[in-house]
């Protein structure tokens, strides 16, 4: 046996989840943008998680014992981002925004990737009628663009009312009906390439019902690229909330806080030269959306070969290994 089949096997289960592994694969600029990525999509989930500890107010409130809070009030010691034109404190605002945006971030990729893969491993399975409905409705919902989805279901579900339910809810839910066909469309075609495999044709011979061939032995084959799917279609699902509460239709500042319409109210305050009610929402915004791209992307280019870059000592040890398995 070859000794470079050695250290895969001996691998365990910890050193063969998605980013963990790529992290070790990666060297050079690779691994300093999965860290970087890593880092920035880290902070952003502690910041979701600790919010109410870190925060030193609530999202919406502008007053405490000594009295209401100053309006647009420039940075100091007591509100060290400022406030904003309704006497919000910038800092804990920001901080809880991250709240709801990791909401609308899992509820949206979780249900899409439940509904996505569960067509995929049938349409590309069983075939016939059902797969060529199927492909046809995922080609034709490309042609929605997500965010004016997104705009209809605002009204729909909240009623002219952006409750934190109707805004992460009218946001997610546009958002999963987007996303299906790319989980659909990735899971069929690797379902379409697997079921011709042996292993497959074994569990047909033996009398395996469809459902069993598709759940317990395509299903965790066929998901393999998925978690590089998540962390790209995370970034939209955050835009999409974002471009949802600039444009209006997002959630009101007293049900939750949300970056998307602090940006919209910060617009008439940066005409007047006050740069800190609309500076940290976006920088928020952007260095989150950053940070998952980084991590997707590095995914992206480690998943394939010719993209993927080794470090001088680590190409040296594989070619030896190489070399080795060989001579034997």
């Amino acid at each position: 046996m070859s000794t470079a089949t050695l250290p895969a096997s001996n691998k365990s289960w910890l050193d063969r989840l998605p980013v963990i592994s790529h992290l070790r694969m990666s060297s050079g600029l690779q691994r300093g943008m999965l860290v970087a990525g890593l880092a920035l999509s880290g902070l952003f989930i502690v910041t979701a998680l600790f919010a109410p500890l870190i925060a030193p107010f609530d999202f919406a409130q502008s007053s405490d014992a000594s009295g209401d809070f100053p309006r647009q009030a420039a940075p100091d010691s007591k509100f060290i981002w400022g406030t904003t034109a309704t006497g919000y404190d910038v800092f804990s605002r920001t901080l809880f925004g991250a709240q709801t945006a990791i909401w609308v971030i899992l509820t949206a990729v979780v249900m899409s990737l439940f509904l996505g893969v569960l067509l995929g491993l049938i349409s590309g399975y069983l075939g016939g009628w059902f797969d060529r409905i199927a492909v046809v409705l995922a080609d034709a919902i490309y042609a929605f663009p997500s965010l004016l989805l997104a705009i209809v279901m605002s009204i729909v579900i909240s009623q002219g009312q952006s409750s934190l339910f109707g805004g992460v809810m009218a946001a997610a839910i546009s958002i999963t009906v987007v996303f299906i066909p790319q989980y659909f469309r990735v899971v069929r075609a690797e379902v379409l390439r697997l079921k011709a495999e042996p292993f497959v044709e074994s569990a047909q011979v033996i009398g395996a019902s469809p459902w069993r061939v598709m759940f317990a032995h395509l299903l965790r084959n066929a998901t393999r690229t998925l978690p590089l799917i998540f962390t790209l279609n995370a970034t939209e699902a955050l835009l999409t909330l974002a471009g949802l509460g600039f444009l209006g239709f997002g959630i009101e500042p007293t049900s939750a806080s949300e970056w998307g319409y602090d940006l919209n109210r910060a617009m008439s305050d940066a005409t007047s030269g006050i740069w800190w009610t609309g500076l940290f929402p976006g920088l928020a915004i952007v260095l989150t959306v950053m940070g998952l791209t980084l991590v997707g992307e590095s995914m992206n280019d480690l998943n394939d070969p010719r993209l993927r870059r080794f470090s001088r000592k680590k190409a040296k040890r594989i070619t030896q290994s190489g070399q080795v398995g060989a001579n034997k």
